[in-house]
């Protein structure tokens, strides 16, 4: 009969690691999952996202940030051309305003909750519309 003796150095490192991967896989699969892209859960926070009319010549993406703490403006589209994303409260009173440049990103932050309506144009034409509702 072969006796194996292992000494504390060989599977004391080992332990450790598996004990951390565990701990982080138990942590990794209690954050919730969304199938809406453009849901996002924070803290209880839900940002979501609604578009009511999108644009085929340019491309306009507005979303949340993986910490749901900011909201991310970027557009695509011609050479040159300038976005200005608005944002209203319910009431119609203007509670963001930003403007960006082709193939530029800002960022959107400070939401309190409630549902909000955003309209981007280029050029005076109206080209995207929707609501952010912040719960």
């Amino acid at each position: 009969m072969k006796t194996f003796v292992l000494k504390t150095g060989q599977w004391l490192p080992k332990y450790i690691i598996h004990c951390f991967l565990l701990t982080v896989l138990i942590i990794f699969l209690q954050i919730p999952v969304t199938a809406n892209p453009a849901c996002h859960q924070h803290n209880g926070d839900t940002i979501v996202i609604n578009k009511a009319q999108t644009s085929k010549k340019y491309k306009i993406k507005i979303f949340p940030s993986a910490t749901g703490e900011v909201m991310f403006f970027t557009a695509s589209g011609e050479a040159g051309k300038v976005y200005q994303l608005y944002l209203f409260d319910l009431d119609g009173k203007l509670v963001k305003q930003t403007q960006i440049r082709n193939k530029e990103t800002t960022l959107l932050t400070n939401f309190l909750k409630g549902t909000y309506t955003f309209e981007v144009f280029s050029d005076d034409e109206k080209i995207e519309n929707g609501t952010v509702e912040v719960r």
